[in-house]
């Protein structure tokens, strides 16, 4: 794929939401709800776009899954089926994106991001549903689990926004109390979907390289400069702002997509 030219103006926009979006995915997530669509506004096709955001953003993630590697202690057992579970999720996801036309996808994207948006949206109220899910002796085994997450995987290898708070509502079955550690394993299995996602992407060309290399790099320096203040900031209020954004962005795609 032959990217775009990073005008002097693209090149502050991108680095700015990558910026921004790498302090929210600290704080309370969303970040591609503003750098998705920054690289549409900026002439990257919508498949490219997708590949090129999952690129730039796993490499702020895998900083963030790296801080987190104290508070991983997970199960081996649970470790690894769910990890394989995610890369194998992650890989046929991000294969049926490259098999889909760009007119499909075109069309898909509002209704991906209204998806995104409603799972960031009542996210809390999920999480606390299937919380009390595990309370009850009817609790899914293992396997229930690996199902789950194989279809979360799925998802997040073809598009990812909401992919986390997905993640974290599942997770809650496996019994973790500590925050640290859910966020921990969650970051985890991220990595490993959006980092399997990024080898067909590369084969199939249609990672905008430039354009990718550059929010990498701000998304990598907002995150890092945000976890130095994120315990001073309210999450609920990042959260609600978040929210407005992508209903916007959701209603935009609607209206002009």
């Amino acid at each position: 794929m032959i990217a775009p030219s990073l005008t002097l103006i693209h090149t502050l926009l991108l680095f700015g939401t990558a910026f921004i979006a790498g302090g929210l995915n600290a704080v309370a997530g969303g970040g591609s709800f503003i750098t998705f669509p920054t690289l549409i506004f900026t002439g990257v096709p919508p498949i490219a776009a997708n590949a090129t955001n999952n690129t730039a953003l796993w490499v702020a993630a895998l900083a963030s899954a790296g801080a987190y590697r104290k508070d991983l202690g997970i199960p081996q057992r649970e470790l690894l089926l769910l990890s394989a579970t995610s890369l194998v999720g992650g890989l046929l996801g991000s294969l049926a994106l490259l098999y889909t036309s760009p007119n499909v996808f075109q069309k898909l994207i509002p209704y991906l991001l209204l998806l995104a948006t409603l799972v960031f949206t009542f996210g809390e109220p999920l999480k606390a549903w299937f919380g009390r899910q595990k309370s009850s002796p009817e609790s899914p085994p293992l396997f229930n689990l690996m199902l789950a997450q194989g279809a979360i995987a799925i998802y997040g290898g073809f598009f990812g926004a909401g992919l986390g708070i997905l993640m974290l509502a599942t997770l809650s079955f496996l019994g973790i109390k500590n925050i640290h550690a859910m966020n921990a394993f969650k970051t985890f299995l991220g990595s490993c979907i959006n980092g399997i996602a990024i080898v067909p992407f590369v084969f199939a060309g249609v990672i905008a390289w430039p354009q990718a290399i550059l929010m990498a790099v701000g998304s990598s320096l907002g995150g890092y400069l945000s976890a130095h203040y994120a315990r001073r900031l309210e999450p609920l209020i990042i959260r609600r702002v978040v929210m407005v954004v992508a209903f916007s962005m959701t209603l935009y795609f609607f209206i002009h997509g």
